[in-house]
């Protein structure tokens, strides 16, 4: 399981002092009594308690090349960009399962569970980031007239839970995403001067062109406008980061943590985002449930007790109301489709 890794650090890349660029050495595989030959370069990240991966520098990029699963289920305290450059398997994301192929690229947030499943020798290539780059990217572009653009760019990533599936929605993007990839590998083979530059501005210009591809598919009213104020992002934020925790979504309890009356709350967030907060709620709520019937098995009372609908009947009422059929209706209907365009194809 050969695994290259090339840490970042703001506005450079750090070297560990007298390692050579790449050096080879035996690396014990988990639950595996072989050694394999493994190619590293700078530091891996380190597990944090059973199941979180933690990353304590601003960015990193992984190559990982392997026949096998690499990693159990866990979670990250960053961002993480897993782009598939070669081979085939499943991505499972907090329970739906995804096919990957060659070229698909995936973005998992903080706290997203994940695995992925092996079919055939895939080449993952993996940039990862946290809270840390994104706000040096703020800094440097002070000034510059940028920053409203690097304001987007946190608002973006930092609200974009629970995406499903690939990214890149089309063909121009998978071209130039494909190229910048290759684009930092060869830097980093052929060393020539300015290349730890060069790399960093590549790897910035991935990321835009990812936040863009959130940003072109992300519905009107959510997204990041600069007449709102950061209250209103911060509170759609939390909103979705406490979606399985019903008690922290009441009205008194969001109206406390943010300080605003609970009889102008749910005004104040119509203003800025054209829903009532309920509504906020539900809609972001029935977009989980789509995704759990288009992407996993899961049956109607487990998806149910998962968004802690109070029971099957519940989740088919409300689903039925805003969506205009029923969720077994929605599933039967969608998977129709999708068995038609690859039939297609």
């Amino acid at each position: 399981m050969p695994e290259n890794v090339f840490p970042g650090n703001v506005g450079s890349f750090k070297q560990q002092q007298n390692n050579p660029l790449f050096y080879s050495l035996p690396y014990k595989v988990p639950d595996c009594n072989d050694f394999v030959p493994c190619t590293i370069l700078g530091l891996f990240c380190i597990f944090g308690g059973m199941n979180t991966e933690n990353l304590y520098q601003p960015f990193e990029i992984v190559y990982k090349e392997t026949d096998e699963c690499p990693k159990p289920a866990h979670k990250h305290n960053f961002f993480e960009l897993v782009y598939i450059m070669d081979g085939t398997g499943k991505h499972c994301i907090n329970k739906n399962k995804f096919d990957y192929y060659r070229g698909h690229l995936f973005l998992i947030t903080p706290q997203d569970s994940h695995k992925l499943h092996v079919k055939t020798t895939t080449k993952f290539f993996m940039i990862r980031f946290n809270d840390i780059y994104l706000r040096s990217q703020r800094e440097l572009q002070a000034g510059t007239g940028n920053n409203e653009w690097i304001k987007k760019l946190e608002f973006i990533f930092h609200n974009t839970s629970h995406l499903p599936g690939c990214i890149l929605k089309n063909q121009e993007d998978k071209v130039l995403v494909k190229a910048l990839i290759e684009g930092v590998i060869k830097e980093y083979v052929n060393k020539e001067p300015y290349h730890q530059e060069i790399v960093q501005q590549l790897v910035s210009t991935l990321i835009a062109l990812v936040a863009r591809n959130i940003y072109i598919n992300t519905p009107e009213k959510v997204k990041y406008d600069v007449s709102n104020d950061d209250t209103t992002l911060k509170i759609i934020h939390y909103i979705q980061s406490n979606i399985y925790r019903p008690e922290l979504l009441k009205a008194e309890q969001i109206s406390t943590v943010f300080s605003i009356s609970i009889n102008y709350l749910s005004e104040y967030f119509k203003k800025h985002t054209g829903d009532t907060l309920q509504q906020y709620i539900t809609n972001y709520k029935l977009k989980l449930v789509e995704t759990r019937l288009l992407h996993s098995e899961m049956r109607m009372n487990e998806i149910a007790f998962e968004l802690n609908f109070t029971d099957e009947s519940h989740l088919n009422r409300i689903f039925k109301k805003y969506r205009g059929m029923s969720p077994s209706e929605f599933r039967k209907r969608s998977h129709g489709k999708m068995f038609a365009v690859q039939a297609r194809a």
